[in-house]
């Protein structure tokens, strides 16, 4: 590689791979659909998986920096009460050599910019390519064109690059929507643990995220392109009733600090590049949040294809070793996200209860399994 690397999508993908490339001195242009970079989202929580690739680039205590390690999780039902052990991730974090730090999407994306180096262009969507023997053009709205060596889909879950490489249509709608919301600073007592709380067809989640801030998700059943009215008091009916500090902290997050996404993924793909063309991210491999997973399988994914890139010289080699190192454990994710949100939002009475059993059945040594697995960061 000795020209220049195109990346559609300034987002986490996105920016970690620019990082990563430039910091091998390669030339890199990231190209971002809207017009400015705000501080919009909500949190994010980092684990120790993408912290322990994140420490290749030297980002992981600058990221840690930015929010809060989170010590203990559990899933408890709507009146507080557990239905899983609690996790040590304190202790978790230590065996896998990697905290998992929960922090503002804005801060993160912060820490990725300046990383980065060169900002991006922002206002160039990318809407299509030329791929050529010796170069791709780079079609970007207002008929402007960028020339590289290699084209980088990093534009998430509806993809231009994708739409172009693969062509599968719209996203897939997994049933249910999610809201989302960060407390102002010292608004609520921050809590101890990060936790998730299942009832009938519907979840809510509390995540502590340093600087006094709490990041709180919910989720509901509901027909896709819902749209809500006064969504605090939506909210608050919703979860009448459930344990506190959940009133607290829907009434404290201001409305406009709520986000509503309806929760969609793909089927997995069995190729990820084609010719000068590669998908990473969302792009690549789009998954429901049930593991918290989506922006750390980014990271790994940039992480992966700078080294695959840097280890051979050839690009159809480096583009096929880049898939075959990532495609599979993806994969496994993306499969294992979407049945754990299936089951999750279960509304059935008798099958919530059968969850429940099974849930509070399970020894901690099978969920520890199971996460040491999905957190350890393969290479």
């Amino acid at each position: 590689m000795t020209g220049e690397v195109v990346i559609a999508g300034a987002g986490i993908g996105g920016l970690t791979l620019a990082t990563a490339l430039r910091r091998r001195g390669l030339d890199v242009v990231v190209l971002e659909r809207a017009p400015a970079l705000e501080d919009v989202g909500a949190g994010i929580t980092i684990q120790p998986n993408a912290m322990a690739a994140l420490r290749r680039l030297g980002l992981d205590q600058r990221i840690a920096a930015e929010g809060a390690a989170l010590t203990t999780a559990a899933i408890l039902d709507p009146g507080g009460a557990p239905m899983t052990a609690a996790i040590d991730l304190d202790a978790l974090g230590r065996e896998l050599g990697a905290p998992t730090i929960a922090l503002h999407r804005a801060r993160l994306q912060r820490v990725l910019l300046d990383a980065a180096g060169a900002p991006p262009r922002l206002g160039a969507a990318v809407t299509g390519y030329d791929d050529g023997d010796d170069q791709v053009v780079v079609r970007v709205a207002g008929g402007a064109a960028v020339v590289g060596d290699l084209l980088i889909g990093a534009d998430g879950l509806r993809s231009a690059v994708r739409a172009q490489l693969i062509g599968d249509g719209e996203p897939v709608y997994a049933g249910y929507t999610t809201w989302r919301g960060v407390t102002p600073a010292g608004a609520v007592e921050v809590p101890e643990r990060t936790s998730e709380s299942w009832g009938r067809g519907q979840r809510f989640g509390i995540v502590p995220i340093g600087r006094g801030e709490v990041y709180w998700f919910a989720t509901g059943n509901a027909p896709a392109g819902g749209r809500d009215g006064d969504v605090r008091a939506e909210l608050r009916a919703r979860f009448a009733g459930w344990h506190a500090p959940i009133g607290a902290l829907i009434a404290a997050t201001p409305a406009e600090r709520i986000v509503r996404t309806d929760v969609s993924d793909r089927p997995p793909l069995e190729r990820w590049h084609r010719g000068r063309v590669a998908l990473i991210g969302d792009a690549a491999h789009p998954m429901t949040p049930n593991f918290g997973q989506g922006g750390c399988q980014a990271i790994e994914d940039a992480v992966v294809l700078d080294d695959c890139l840097a280890a051979h010289p050839a690009l159809p080699e480096a583009l096929a070793a880049y898939q075959a190192r990532r495609l599979a454990r993806a994969h496994d994710v993306v499969r294992g996200a979407r049945r754990l949100g299936a089951i999750a939002q279960w509304e059935h009475p008798v099958a919530c209860w059968v969850r429940s059993v099974a849930l509070r059945a399970t020894p901690r040594s099978a969920a520890l399994r199971q996460m040491r697995r999905l957190l350890t960061f393969p290479g």
